[in-house]
């Protein structure tokens, strides 16, 4: 497989959303985000979205240079609305408009609709972390077919429909919980399927509604179902995600009345929370870096070498790839790199870029 430096693909990246129209600073964000997925491991997040985005924006499913516009600002309780745009765009600037909100009011609950997808939602909580911020969100996806099954459903009924939380330390975050609340996220089967390996036991579902492992389900028609993990409990938040995210504010969920573009839009509640107007950051610090302690220190299970806390291997990850690269399966390369030519990104341009 290829194997890149983070620069080689971040530049790559920022030249494929320039040849699309967008603004300098739009895509450095949206390279910024997707070049850190890799970083981190989540590859299902990466730069292997950009053949999905280009061709989203060649069917006015994601419109670039589009800003987060705050439609409603009630104090502590912020909505902010997308319009289609660039969610690494909508999501950093609704989190800075959240978050100086929080800083004034001890907390911020803040709404987001009609994102184009907003991308690895881990990222914004880190970016809520790295400002001394604790954070909380939920997020559905609409615009297309649903994908994952509910529990005792042979077929999809909701999207992914991700969660996640950071509590924040002296130098970023403590720990990160981001998880779809299917069992694989569909880049994951995608990644899966680009590689040729089979998915995790128990992730998907064929057409007919019986189990599988092979991840190509997801993009046949008829098309497969993902399996929401932890059963009836994922399957539960999954559907807690759509009606927050989705119906509460003001956006819209998976069912069917709905026209669909073909695309991603994702709509996102989130949480965020000045640890200062509760107990105070010293005292978060100091009981959580015990806490971590504690935890750490537990005798491995069988099988396992130690305890992990959340996004601890998301850490080692970002050390291991910016000091060796980023490897990329064939296929994926092999369609990013036609995904830039059809944005307009000249194979001489190309060339330049990743020698």
């Amino acid at each position: 497989m290829p194997t890149l430096a983070s620069d080689i693909l971040h530049a790559l990246i920022r030249a494929v959303c320039a040849a699309g129209g967008s603004s300098e600073e739009e895509a450095a964000l949206v390279a910024d985000q997707l070049v850190e997925a890799n970083l981190t491991g989540h590859d299902s997040h990466g730069v292997g979205l950009m053949p999905f985005y280009v061709e989203a924006r060649a069917t006015g499913a994601l419109v670039p240079n589009r800003h987060a516009e705050l439609v409603s600002d009630r104090g502590a309780v912020l909505v902010v609305e997308g319009r289609r745009g660039y969610g690494q765009v909508i999501g950093h600037e609704a989190m800075q408009l959240a978050m100086a909100r929080a800083a004034e009011q001890g907390a911020a609950l803040l709404a987001i609709r009609n994102s184009f997808h907003l991308g690895r939602i881990g990222h914004w909580a880190e970016q809520c972390a790295e400002r001394g911020f604790a954070s909380i969100h939920f997020v559905n996806g609409v615009d297309h077919p649903p994908l994952q099954a509910p529990f005792g459903s042979a077929e999809a009924r909701l999207s992914t429909n991700p969660f996640c939380a950071a509590v924040p330390g002296p130098d970023g975050a403590m720990v990160v919980l981001d998880m779809a609340t299917s069992k694989i996220a569909l880049g994951k089967a995608r990644v899966a399927t680009n590689q040729g390996v089979p998915a995790p036991e128990g992730s998907l579902l064929d057409a007919r509604g019986q189990p599988t492992r092979d991840a190509a389900v997801m993009f046949q028609d008829p098309r497969g179902a993902l399996v929401a993990m932890g059963e009836h409990k994922g399957s539960g938040l999954a559907i807690l995600c759509e009606f927050l995210a989705g119906a509460l504010t003001g956006g819209w969920t998976v069912q069917p009345e709905h026209p669909m573009a073909g695309g991603t839009v994702n709509n996102m509640l989130s949480v965020v929370i000045d640890p200062d107007a509760l107990g105070g950051r010293e005292q978060l610090w100091r009981e959580g870096a015990a806490l971590i302690a504690y935890l750490k220190s537990a005798r491995p299970r069988d099988g396992f070498a130690e305890v992990l806390l959340p996004g601890e291997p998301e850490q080692r990850r970002r050390r291991q790839r910016q000091a060796l690269g980023i490897e990329i399966d064939e296929r994926s390369w092999a369609d990013i790199l036609a995904a830039a030519r059809a944005a307009g990104v000249a194979d001489q341009q190309i060339k330049a870029l990743i020698v």
